[in-house]
């Protein structure tokens, strides 16, 4: 449909505003225009969803922005002190498509509906304006509806809040809320660990209060961060007026038996309420008690690591691709966020961590209750999604359904774990909560609710016949009406001997009978002119009223009203039934997710032949037959075979780093990828993708892979490179893991060569931390020889009949070249440019061999000591001095032959 065709201005009986607007002079406003300014003034900072019959109506600026955001067409309607009033609009049945297109833009929304009746607005005058108001703030954080949720990915709004530790240092609150599941998370972290923080919620809308909004060390990252950033003022965010809003909101006395939070924690919850208040106008969501995640009970994830990883978004933004995606194998949609906020927060808890490995293995082992389990689980709807919007006042009679359709899941599930024995802690607790579930309430709803079910509780017809007498009397009545009209049309067709006459039915006059207009002439006349009431004249028909018509009208629409009310009325009733049972419905429907995540993540490990690691406090990294689960489906899609490879970074008081080198496209970063993925899997209880592994508890997990560049900010690749990896030398412990990729590629040689140098023995020397290293600098290879915790490692390739073979497997030992032409050659460059390029590297290298790298790398000052002493000045040499001032990654060809020649009449 085009944007023209959708969009007619709103006409309805419902606004007699609407014609006020052309009888005021242009230098005064309407009655209806002052409504909009004030409620707009109200609402500044969002687009205004102005109710006007069956569309919501633009303004103004709000006007300009929708027609651009939406591609819908800019009208315009009257004058406002002598200037045109831009206008647009969509329909009401659509508005929520055009919300999703919004948010996703990352614009806020106010919602103004009509808050009386038109007939109501009519008696206080002919040009008196409907009395409305804004219901709702949509904003990114808040939003409920289904079609504009993503099923499987929660869509939390964090609230910030901090206290001061000491002189220089602040220790930083997050309240983490989902408005759609009841979700209610509370979090502490110090200023290094808040980007990380906020990335494992992957947040949709960040809460900030001015103060910390306008602070100059963090106002770049609001600036650049993918949430919407709402500032809030201090106004009611004191820790007394947030714990006041707490107690008032769970109805409690006191906070212990929630736990014990902070000061800053109970501020950041408060501040979360007080949103929600305010988006929400009047709607009370069912929200669980808030629930402490103890600090460091994660894994810490920076945003950037996140990012290389892949872990739930590739890096153009996409979820296929990603780890997520190719691990995700649940049946449920509250399974699979839980399964998305697992892998976003894997535990450093050994115990837990066991708990969770020891549910899936029982799965493992017990393939028939898996697969009973899983047949269970798809029949359960979305329970938690459903509940929330109910408790809104948004839901509809599907919601119902889906409530009950998930109890009777919640029951089933419950009884066959009952009759399994020995059950792990994880499955046994989920056991409890789903048994002790009351299903009278989903048995209620089965008898109340018909078959075939309307999207909206305003249309009626979603109570089966039998239920309630009262509406079945008024059900009949309609219908005995409807078969008066078949009657009464009858016979007025045999009494005029018109037999096109037809009794139809239109909003603006009611019933009416219809006739060719040659017939309708005759019925004005005598003897019909007293029974037939002309009302309208058409092109070719006429139309009449009858005095019967009108009181079977009166009727009709007085059961059809009582039928609605009635039946809204039991909505009410079955939907408050489910609200006083939600916070067993949530714990049910967190049950549910556990059991589903378990059963995914067994079935996970039995087709993919997936082993269970072993997890403990040590500093043992030992890695058997190791495999990248995105590249290995992948291939498998192909019909190809994944190269498994060893990994061993143990250690006793410190970690190892693996010193890897190798060709060009021969693997290096997805062996340094998949280590990572292994142990994120490992620490968030799932089994891994090898043949064994042993992994002491990880702590913190840095990555920095590939390069990127971030204009925005005016950084270039290099400079990104350098920003990440001194985030991973500031922060990475010595139960640390670090994967790092090509440090220093992005400047001239020995620029980079040294600084990658100085990274290793920094992390070797001060982080202590187990680590892989890959690089193209073959000079670093001399430091395994020299620094007891390195080892050299290489990707093995070969060549057959002038062809580069890369085998992808991992070996001890060093590479000795990177065959850099012929992936050059096989990227497609022009023949002449490669040929061109083997005789200028014939030409480097024979220099080399002539004053060699090596020799120059071994005269070093920093190889022969360790980074703690006081570095030797090297002799003088000339030779060397002309060899610094060379920047070959700057050089044309011709200009390094020039200066090769140079060189050499140096000699």
């Amino acid at each position: 449909m085009s944007s023209q065709a959708l969009y007619q201005p709103a006409e309805s009986p419902a606004t007699p505003e609407t014609s006020a607007s052309k009888t005021v002079p242009d230098n005064r406003v309407t009655p209806m225009m002052a409504q909009y300014i004030e409620i707009k003034a109200a609402n500044p900072d969002s687009l205004l969803f102005y109710r006007m019959g069956d569309f919501y109506e633009l303004f103004f600026e709000d006007a300009e922005i929708a027609s651009q955001s939406l591609g819908i067409v800019l009208t315009k309607r009257g004058k406002h002190q002598g200037q045109d009033i831009p206008m647009c609009g969509v329909p009401v049945d659509r508005a929520d498509d055009y919300l999703q297109r919004l948010i996703g833009l990352g614009h806020r929304v106010a919602v103004c509906e009509q808050t009386e009746d038109p007939a109501e607005a009519k008696k206080r005058g002919a040009k008196s304006v409907v009395r409305r108001d804004v219901v709702r703030l949509v904003t990114p954080g808040t939003i409920t509806e289904e079609r504009l949720l993503e099923p499987g990915r929660a869509n939390y709004f964090l609230a910030i809040a901090r206290r001061r530790v000491s002189d220089t240092q602040w220790c930083y609150a997050l309240a983490a809320v989902d408005i759609s599941t009841g979700h209610f998370v509370l979090s502490e972290t110090d200023g290094a660990g808040l980007s990380a923080e906020i990335a494992r919620f992957e947040p949709r809308e960040i809460l900030v209060p001015d103060v910390i909004h306008d602070d100059p060390e963090l106002a770049a990252f609001w600036r650049e961060t993918r949430a919407s950033i709402t500032p809030l003022s201090r106004e009611g965010l004191d820790p007394a007026s947030a714990e006041r809003r707490l107690k008032e909101h769970f109805g409690v006395a006191t906070l212990d038996a929630f736990g014990s939070f902070s000061r800053a924690e109970i501020t950041a919850a408060g501040s979360a309420l007080f949103y929600i208040e305010k988006t929400q106008i009047g709607s009370r969501p069912v929200l669980n008690p808030p629930v402490r995640d103890n600090a460091g009970a994660a894994l810490a994830i920076d945003s950037a690591t996140r990012a290389n990883l892949e872990l739930t978004r590739t890096l153009s933004g996409e979820r296929s691709g990603s780890l997520l995606a190719t691990i995700d194998c649940t049946v449920t949609p509250g399974g699979a966020r839980l399964l998305a906020d697992r892998l976003a927060g894997p535990l450093t808890h050994p115990g837990l961590i066991h708990d969770r490995q020891d549910a899936v293995a029982s799965l493992v082992e017990n393939g028939d209750l898996r697969d009973r389990l899983r047949r269970i689980l798809k029949r359960s709807p979305d329970l938690a999604r459903a509940l929330s919007r109910l408790g809104l006042g948004r839901g509809g009679p599907r919601d119902l359904a889906c409530v009950r359709d998930g109890l009777f899941a919640a029951r089933d599930l419950g009884l066959e774990l009952a009759i399994t024995p020995n059950l792990p802690k994880e499955l046994s607790g989920a056991a409890e909560l789903l048994q002790s579930l009351r299903t009278d309430v989903a048995e209620r709803l089965a008898v109340a609710l018909a078959e075939d079910l309307p999207l909206l509780k305003r249309d009626g017809g979603f109570v089966r016949a039998g239920f309630d007498q009262s509406l079945d009397e008024l059900r009949e009545l309609q219908q005995d009406s409807r078969r008066f009209i078949a009657a009464l049309q009858a016979r007025y067709a045999a009494e005029t001997g018109c037999r096109t006459l037809r009794v139809k039915h239109n909003h603006m006059i009611g019933y009416f009978v219809e006739v060719p207009q040659n017939v309708g002439e005759d019925l004005l006349k005598e003897p019909w002119k007293d029974t037939f009431v002309h009302r309208q004249t058409m092109a070719g028909a006429m139309r009449f009223s009858t005095l019967e018509l009108g009181e079977l009208e009166s009727k009709i629409a007085s059961a059809s009203d009582r039928a609605l009310r009635i039946e809204l009325g039991l909505f009410d009733t079955l939907a408050q039934d489910l609200i006083d049972l939600s916070a067993d419905i949530a714990r049910a429907a967190e049950a549910i997710a556990v059991v589903d995540v378990t059963a995914a993540l067994a079935d996970l490990a039995v087709r993919l032949d997936w082993r269970r690691p072993t997890i403990d406090t040590g500093l043992t990294f030992h890695i058997r037959g190791g495999r990248h689960p995105v590249v290995e489906a992948a291939l498998k899609r192909e019909g190809a075979a994944f190269i498994a490879n060893d990994s061993n970074l143990s250690g006793k008081d410190a970690g190892h780093i693996l010193l890897i080198t190798g060709p060009n496209m021969g693997g290096k970063s997805t062996y340094l990828r998949q280590n990572a993925l292994i142990v994120v899997l490992a620490q968030m209880g799932s089994f891994v993708p090898a043949r064994e592994a042993h992994i002491g508890i990880v702590d913190r997990l840095f990555s920095r892979v590939g390069a990127a560049d971030d204009l925005a900010r005016g950084r270039s690749t290099f400079m990104v490179e350098m920003v990440e990896t001194a985030a991973i030398l500031n922060q990475a412990t010595s139960r640390s893991l670090v994967i790092l990729d090509e440090i220093g590629r992005g400047t001239a040689t020995f620029d980079g060569l040294s600084i990658a140098w100085a990274a290793i023995e920094h992390l070797h020397e001060a982080n202590r931390c187990r680590a892989l290293f890959a690089t193209h600098f073959h000079e670093l290879t001399a430091l395994a020889d020299r620094m007891p915790r390195i080892a050299n490692a290489t990707l093995k390739v070969t060549e057959w009949n002038g062809e580069v073979v890369f085998l992808h497997e991992v070996v001890p030992g060093a590479a000795d070249r990177s065959y850099g032409l012929q992936v050059a050659r096989l990227a497609g460059l022009p023949l002449a440019v490669v040929e061109r390029a083997k005789t200028i590297l014939s030409e480097l290298e024979r220099s080399d061999r002539e004053s060699p790298k090596r020799a120059l790398v071994d005269d070093l000052p920093l190889f022969a000591a360790p980074v703690r002493t006081q570095p030797t000045q090297p002799k003088r040499d000339p030779l060397r001095e002309a060899l610094d001032g060379i920047d070959p990654d700057q050089m044309t060809p011709r200009e390094a032959l020039e200066a090769l020649y140079r060189l050499k009449a140096q000699q």
